[in-house]
C-alpha cells in the first residue's frame, strides 16, 4: 500500500528489541487522517530520514534523549508539505523540515519546523549534506577536531553521509585523509569520486597493517563513527595531542553485552594521559546548535562550486522503511538512506 489521501499509515514501536531490530520491532498501523485544529497545520510527509541514532532510541537505556515508548510513533526527521492550515507563516504548499516520524502525516503546532519554500532544488538534501548529518560532519571535525593544514585525519564510516562529508572538508582544508570503509567498491568511491588519499577496507584481514601503512606520520585526528575493531586498529596510530570527535559508535548499537576479551580501559587511559588525546563526544543541536546557519552558508557555498559531493540512496515506500533502516545498521548502506514517502508524480 503506498501513500493516499484518505488513511494515515504508522510505525509504531510495538517492543524494544534485544540486539538487532527485528520484523516485530515495529507494527504497522492505520488511522483515519488527523484534523489540524486552530494554531496548528496538516503535513504530509514526503521523505524521512533513516539515521542510526534511531536504534538508541528503541531502548529505554538512559541517554541524552528519551526514548519512543511502546506503542508511540518512531521518531525521525522529515520534509514534509503542508496541506492544510491554521498557523500563521505556513501556508499551504509549503514544504517543511520537521520530526513528524515514520507516518504519512502529522499535526504540527511549528514547533521545530523550518521552512524550505515551495519548490526547492533537492528537498531531501535537508536531511543529509544541508542537514544534521552535514552539520554533524563540519562541527565535529572544525570544532572538535580543528585539523591543521598538513595533519592526517582519519575518519571511519567514510561513505556514509557524516564520514564522506568529513573527509572533503578536510581535503579543503588541507589534509592527508584516510578513510575507513566496507568493501573495496565504498573505498574506491572514496578515493576517486570523493577525493580522499587513501581507504581502507576494515573488513580485510590484515586492515590493522594496511591503516598502519596509509598512515605513515600517525593520525592527528579521528573521526569516530564506528568504535570496535576499527578503534583497535586506530588507537596505536594516535599521535600526541590527536583529537578524537566521538559522533558513534555503530558497530556497538545492537550489542547486549560488553564486548568479549581483555579488559583495556586501563591501556587506553594510559594512552589519553601519556599522549594528551583528548576525547570528545557531542549531540549536535545541543552543543553545537548556535552555529547552524555559519554551517548552512558554508556548506551551500562547497555544494555550489563544486567542492563538495553528496550521495544519496532513495528508497520508496513507508512500508520498506524498518528493513532499511536494519541495513542501514548492518553497514549496507551506500550513501545516506532516505525513505521517499510520497510517490513521484
Amino acid at each position: 500500500m503506498t501513500q493516499t489521501d484518505t488513511v494515515n499509515r504508522q510505525w509504531i514501536l510495538a517492543e524494544r528489541p534485544v540486539g538487532e531490530p527485528t520484523d516485530q520491532t515495529l507494527k504497522l498501523v492505520e488511522s483515519p487522517l488527523p484534523v489540524a485544529g486552530p494554531g496548528e497545520m496538516l503535513l504530509r510527509i514526503e521523505y524521512l530520514s533513516l539515521d542510526p541514532y534511531m536504534r538508541g532510541r528503541m531502548s529505554d537505556a538512559p541517554s541524552y534523549a528519551p526514548p519512543v515508548q511502546i506503542g508511540e510513533v518512531m521518531t525521525g526527521g522529515t520534509v514534509a508539505r503542508v496541506i492544510a492550515s491554521q498557523l500563521d507563516g505556513f501556508e499551504v504548499g509549503d514544504l517543511v523540515l520537521s520530526r513528524s516520524g515514520w507516518q504519512d502525516y502529522a499535526v504540527s503546532d511549528g514547533t521545530e519546523v523550518a521552512k524550505l519554500g515551495k519548490a526547492p532544488a533537492h528537498p531531501s538534501w535537508s536531511l543529509g549534506i544541508l542537514g544534521m548529518p552535514g552539520f554533524t560532519a563540519w562541527a565535529g571535525l572544525t570544532r572538535i577536531g580543528e585539523p591543521k593544514a598538513g595533519e592526517t585525519i582519519a575518519v571511519a564510516a567514510a561513505t556514509g553521509p557524516v564520514g564522506a562529508t568529513v573527509g572533503q572538508i578536510g581535503k579543503i582544508l588541507g589534509c592527508r585523509v584516510v578513510g575507513i570503509a566496507g568493501g573495496p567498491e565504498k573505498c574506491a568511491y572514496a578515493v576517486e569520486e570523493l577525493g580522499f588519499d587513501a581507504c581502507i577496507d576494515h573488513k580485510s584481514p590484515d586492515f590493522a597493517e594496511l591503516l598502519a601503512k596509509a598512515c605513515p606520520d600517525g593520525i592527528d585526528v579521528y573521526y569516530e563513527n564506528v568504535g570496535g575493531k576499527v578503534l583497535d586498529g586506530v588507537l596505536p596510530l594516535l599521535n600526541p595531542n590527536a583529537r578524537v570527535p566521538v559522533c558513534g559508535i555503530i558497530s556497538q548499537y545492537n550489542a547486549t553485552s560488553l564486548p568479549e576479551g581483555p579488559d583495556r580501559l586501563n591501556w587506553l587511559m594510559a594512552q589519553i594521559l601519556r599522549k594528551k588525546l583528548k576525547f570528545q563526544g557531542f549531540i549536535i543541536f545541543d552543543d553545537f546548535g548556535h552555529l547552524y546557519p555559519e554551517f548552512a552558508a558554508q556548506m551551500s557555498g562547497w555544494i555550489e562550486s563544486g567542492k563538495i559531493r553528496y550521495r544519496e540512496e532513495i528508497i520508496d515506500g513507508l512500508e520498506n522503511a524498518p528493513r532499511a533502516f536494519i541495513g542501514l545498521l548492518r553497514g549496507e548502506n551506500f550513501g545516506k538512506r532516505v525513505i521517499r514517502v510520497r510517490p513521484a508524480e
